[in-house]
């Protein structure tokens, strides 16, 4: 047989890279990790020449669809007319700031950023600055980026449901000093005897509260609004600041994102990944008072990089909120989402399948239990193995998305594109397979 591109591919970055990836999440297996040849709209195709209609969006930064030519322009004629980088200011600086302030009315002040993790390194530096204390919290099964402090998690794969002891707290991987866990406490969303017990106990030595609204690496698992309305205040009483990290929901959930939906807004926030369609920046801000401790005056917060608000970035950036400012874009991306996960439900009951989704249209997540999870424990009773099984069985049908069961669906406008009759089909010829697989 003919040697695919791919295995030859997989064994040629073996010799170059760890695992044979440019970063972790990206190696699925020798045989199973995809090398993109090239992605258009809501589609991409492999280096084998398959093409996948993607749902996984690059864990979400495509909001509009690859290779935009209304961004792709905007950035094309920076390069070509204006220059990317030059170490100072620009106009553009000022203009893509009032853009966000104009859609995130919470947001006072920002500085930029090139990932999620900067901006959310700036803001807990910041909300550290501003309130003079070092301590902070953060919910169980949020991701806040690759940085030490936020690399500690609750193990609840290896946590017994029925014990009456909490999962343990972990590093994600080697290589994280034992130290780095000292000052950061973990606690359940929607949890407010937790809640109430953190601010008890550390609520005057708190800097800040740390959470994504709407998790996006727990299937989309939200906070309800009473809590998040509970925890803004108990912030409020003990001088603590709440920090949203809207990283994934930022200008995909909302136009203002999560906080537009819940009527909260938080001190600071964190924005990337659909605020540039693909294109690497980030931002995080907030309000006057705070923001304003971040600068070179003795004693500020220090803030900086060498990319920060190079111009590549700030034109996909100014392009593409000007998008979602002003066209229904985000009403096709909800409307679709929808739709896409009606059927699914439907699929679902057909096959006799309990189930419930999570989360906006925009970024739901799908869970095989009759009850929509209240916190990340809630994920672990979850049949997750079949999901798994019905999320191999899409992808070998060219259906792709993330095949663990924390990631959520992720939608852009080219998804209106889809052919809601063949993935119906596609759905239901996976999970026929995939419980068949389960009972043999």
């Amino acid at each position: 047989m003919k040697k695919s591109k791919q295995s030859s591919l997989m064994a040629e970055a073996h010799r170059h890279m760890p695992q044979g990836v440019a970063e972790n999440y990206r190696y699925w297996g020798d045989e199973r990790t995809v090398f993109v040849e090239q992605a258009q709209g809501c589609q991409f195709t492999d280096c084998d020449g398959k093409t996948f209609t993607d749902f996984r969006l690059g864990y979400g930064p495509i909001i509009l669809g690859y290779r935009d030519e209304r961004v792709d322009r905007a950035v094309v004629e920076q390069i070509t007319q204006r220059g990317t980088l030059s170490g100072f200011s620009t106009e553009l600086d000022i203009t893509v700031a009032r853009q966000i302030k104009a859609l995130c009315p919470q947001i006072d002040k920002l500085r930029f950023a090139n990932s999620g993790t900067e901006a959310v390194m700036g803001a807990v530096r910041t909300a550290r600055g501003f309130t003079k204390r070092d301590r902070i919290a953060v919910v169980e099964g949020c991701f806040h980026g690759l940085y030490d402090e936020m690399m500690w998690k609750a193990d609840v794969e290896q946590w017994d449901p029925q014990g009456r002891t909490a999962p343990a707290i972990i590093p994600f991987g080697a290589g994280e000093p034992a130290r780095s866990r000292e000052l950061v406490d973990l606690i359940q969303l929607n949890n407010f005897e937790t809640l109430e017990a953190l601010f008890a106990k550390n609520g005057d030595t708190l800097a800040c509260v740390v959470l994504e609204p709407i998790i996006g690496n727990a299937g989309s698992i939200a906070a309800t609004e009473p809590w998040l309305q509970r925890l803004r205040d108990l912030c409020d009483q003990h001088g603590a600041l709440l920090l949203l990290d809207e990283v994934k929901s930022g200008f995909r959930v909302a136009k203002g994102g999560a906080q537009e939906l819940y009527g909260i807004h938080a001190d600071l926030t964190t924005y990337a990944k659909a605020m540039g369609n693909g294109y690497p920046v980030a931002a995080f801000g907030g309000r006057a008072a705070v923001m304003d401790v971040v600068g070179s005056h003795a004693g500020g917060v220090v803030h900086g990089g060498t990319y920060t608000a190079n111009l590549v970035a700030l034109s996909a950036a100014h392009a593409t909120l000007k998008i979602l400012a002003d066209t229904d874009a985000l009403q096709t991306v909800a409307r679709v989402g929808a739709e896409i996960r009606d059927l699914l439900g439907r699929v679902f009951t057909a096959a006799g399948i309990e189930h419930a989704f999570a989360g906006p249209p925009a970024m739901f997540g799908v869970h095989f239990t009759p009850n929509v999870p209240a916190n990340y424990r809630d994920w672990r009773v979850t049949n997750s193995s079949l999901y798994r099984a019905f999320a191999w069985n899409l992808i070998d049908r060219g259906v792709m998305l993330e095949p663990d069961s924390r990631e959520p669906w992720f939608i852009c406008e080219a998804h209106q594109q889809v052919n809601l009759g063949w993935l119906e089909d596609i759905a239901t010829q996976s999970i026929k397979n995939a419980r068949a697989e389960g009972q043999r």
